[in-house]
């Protein structure tokens, strides 16, 4: 007897058998067709007969069923009521099939709702768990008008913002100031111990302890002092934190250090996360520290992770997954024809920080990011290799904006950055240059956006000096000359506790050397909380932030507490996210905000007054697909015994790709947490799950166009439609759709 059907003959649980006694009393028609039904595909028969009559009654559902109408506009036309309809069908469609589960060592799993069900109330037997039927429940609920979408008025999403204090309060700046003090006081002790040594940073003779003390807090202002004393042991950490650590916390930081996974916490950072227990204001830094302690589930996979996007595993000489042939090294990555990514042989490829579900943790995994600066220090082969890397550029057809990340572009030094943007702007000049021999319709794109990926703003502000700024004002004041007409810092805040003063001042000096700032924030499960967004997008928008992308949560089972499902993101955009919404009109106002980068601040406070708005929601919600691209387009297809759903995603359509994306299926991921974890998760950190309940309900969901302030300006003449650098390979094209988890 196979292990699924020796499952079949387990009884379930009284709790779980209370559940679906309740999907009976609420359901007479459910009753009806399964205690009538000898097998679970008589039921199955049954039920589509049923659901079918509802699906008929509304053309707009059955049409999007269908495919026959996608996109927001379709989307909108669906009653709430009707999501379960679809999902119902899409369930039907999809009862009995397999899948892959990376979330559980590659187990073949089935989904198999119907039989499920059949067997709980025919027999009160099977594999399906409480959370299995809790989803269930609740689909069942919506599809009979039970669950009910109640949209929350500004003043409601507004009461849910204030839970959430910033950095620039003056509690918590007052807060933070007693933690600068406590950790510089230690660190003073250790240098005098002998215990941190350091060349730059050390003591002439003869001061006394206060002098010592006014020494370090003039350190404090030189970011170089974060990154020398930056927090590398488990031990060092609870003494910074004032030994406030728990016992269960200290444990699984020994266990990540034993298993190499590496502590990097610089001393300003570390100043933020409170060590006090405060009325209203404890568990406030919870998104900063599920960002720098490591969970369980990372411990027990590091050293076992996989990229989560297939198209930065890359071979010499082939296509990565995107189609795209990129140079021999590891310096570049892509997925779309406009934009690469570049990252440096430089320090730039360390961070000031180590951000535990970062996209990047398998290449900390391999050691090919790490935090040895000596290490990392660009080599003296680098300067004739970055020209090589340019030419990349160059001599694409497509290519017009380069995005230059790491680890983190701020994390270079000032002359390795000024010597990459001069490179870049030799680069540009030449592709420019070279297209005055080219013909009408054969012209390459040329250089229009120049980007810098970077942490350091909320990880080191002090990073952002006047001489780093004068070398930005100046590649920008050059570059502006030859065309290049958006230049931007691409931040990654989380949370508003990491707006503080210091950040404030940092990006007040990038907008004064002509730099538009935008960010872009992953969606964790202590960032997902009610207003929690909403508050970081004003708080963003109060210094002159734009934001760009609000990305769930990648990765397999590694980033499992930090994973808040995708249907969560679905419910904050629909539901907290639509009072920073501007009419089709006021796009086109907003689209010209980044052309005075100096007057930003005051541009976007008017508009917002004007608007009577609180933020801008110029952010898309996507989740980084494992295949190519970003989407949030998805219809919940099926559903695992212990809940975890199965959501298979379209490639968002609304932007360029490749052209491989035209032959491959569509991406089903498994998620790696039920709506049921999460939602017990947000009860173990304070929150009222009664205000997620719609949560269940949102089992598709559509991609955001990209707004006008992020498209790229036209050229003034036509570009040759041919690619460069692309390989179409069709033994590499799927046959089915691409299965993932999450």
């Amino acid at each position: 007897m196979s292990r699924m059907h020796r499952g079949e003959k387990l009884g379930l649980e009284v709790k779980t058998l209370r559940i679906v006694d309740k999907i009976l009393s609420e359901n007479p028609e459910i009753k009806d067709i399964f205690e009538s039904s000898e097998t679970s595909m008589e039921a199955r028969m049954k039920l589509r007969e049923w659901v079918l009559i509802c699906l008929n009654k509304n053309p707009h559902t059955k049409n999007y069923y269908l495919k026959k109408a996608k996109g927001h506009g379709a989307l909108k036309r669906i009653a709430f009521r009707d999501y379960a309809t679809i999902r119902l069908m899409d369930y039907l469609d999809n009862e009995g099939r397999n899948y892959t589960d990376p979330n559980g060592d590659n187990e073949v799993i089935v989904s198999r709702p119907i039989k499920n069900l059949w067997l709980a109330i025919r027999q009160g037997k099977g594999t399906a768990n409480e959370d299995f039927f809790m989803d269930l429940l609740f689909l069942f609920r919506q599809f009979n008008g039970g669950l009910l979408r109640r949209q929350a008025n500004a003043e409601r999403i507004a009461e849910w913002m204030d839970r959430h204090p910033s950095g620039l309060d003056d509690d918590i700046q007052s807060m933070r100031l007693r933690n600068k003090e406590r950790i510089i006081r230690k660190i003073v002790k250790k240098i005098d111990a002998g215990k941190l040594i350091s060349r730059r940073f050390d003591f002439a003779k003869g001061l006394s302890n206060e002098e010592k003390y006014e020494q370090a807090l003039d350190w404090w202002k030189d970011y170089r002092f974060h990154l020398v004393f930056a927090i590398r042991t488990p031990e060092m950490l609870n003494e910074m934190l004032d030994y406030s650590l728990r016992k269960k916390t200290m444990k699984m930081l020994k266990r990540a250090k034993s298993k190499g996974i590496p502590l990097f916490v610089n001393p300003y950072y570390l100043s933020l996360i409170s060590v006090d227990i405060t009325p209203g204001k404890t568990g406030s830094d919870r998104p900063l520290r599920d960002y720098v302690f490591p969970s369980k589930e990372l411990i027990a996979e590091f050293g076992q992770i996989h990229a989560w996007e297939k198209e930065d595993i890359v071979q010499p000489g082939e296509p990565n997954a995107a189609g795209w042939i990129l140079p021999p090294y590891q310096n570049v990555h892509r997925r779309y024809p406009e934009v690469a990514i570049f990252i440096p042989d430089t320090t730039g490829r360390a961070c000031g920080g180590l951000c535990v579900s970062c996209q990047r943790m398998y290449d900390f995994q391999s050691g090919r990011l790490n935090f040895n600066l000596n290490k990392l220090a660009a080599k003296i082969t680098w300067p004739e290799k970055l020209k090589l890397l340019l030419e990349y550029w160059e001599k694409d057809t497509q290519l017009r904006d380069i995005l230059i990340t790491g680890g983190d572009s701020f994390m270079n030094s000032d002359n390795s950055l000024k010597q990459i943007l001069d490179e870049v702007y030799n680069m540009a000049l030449r592709k420019k240059e070279a297209n005055k021999n080219r013909p009408d319709g054969e012209k390459y794109a040329e250089i229009l956006r120049i980007r810098l990926g970077t942490r350091l703003p909320v990880y080191i502000p002090q990073r952002i000096t006047l001489e780093f700024t004068e070398i930005l004002a100046a590649f920008k004041e050059k570059a502006a000359k030859i065309g290049v007409k958006q230049f931007v810092i691409q931040t990654h805040i989380q949370s508003a506790m990491e707006i503080t003063p210091l950040v404030q001042k940092g990006i007040e000096r990038l907008h004064a050397a002509g730099w538009i700032v935008t960010n872009q924030m992953v969606f964790t499960a202590a960032s997902s909380r009610r207003g929690h967004t909403a508050k970081l997008r004003k708080e963003l928008n109060d210094i002159g932030i734009i934001p760009y992308y609000t990305f769930s949560v990648k990765g397999f089972m590694e980033n499992y507490h930090n994973f808040a499902t995708n249907e969560r993101a679905a419910q904050e955009r629909v539901e907290e996210k639509y009072i920073g919404d501007v009419s089709d009109h006021d796009l086109k106002l907003i689209e010209h905000l980044p052309e005075n980068p100096k007057k930003i601040v005051e541009s976007m406070h008017n508009f917002r007054k004007e608007k009577n708005i609180p933020f801008l929601s110029t952010d898309r919600s996507v989740l980084n697909l494992p295949g190519v691209g970003k989407s949030l387009t998805y219809r919940t297809i099926g559903i695992t015994d212990d809940g975890r759903r199965i959501l298979e995603f379209e490639y968002d359509r609304t932007r360029t790709h490749s052209p491989i994306i035209d032959t491959m299926g569509n991406v089903v991921i498994i998620e790696s947490k039920s709506i049921s974890n999460y939602l017990r998760q947000m009860d173990r950190i304070g929150e009222d799950i009664e205000e997620y309940k719609t949560i269940w309900g949102y089992s598709a969901s559509e991609t955001e166009a990209r707004m006008p302030v992020y498209q790229y300006p036209e050229f003034s003449f036509k570009i040759t439609s041919e690619l460069t650098n692309y390989q179409l390979e069709l033994s590499s094209i799927p046959n089915e759709d691409t299965i993932v988890a999450e």
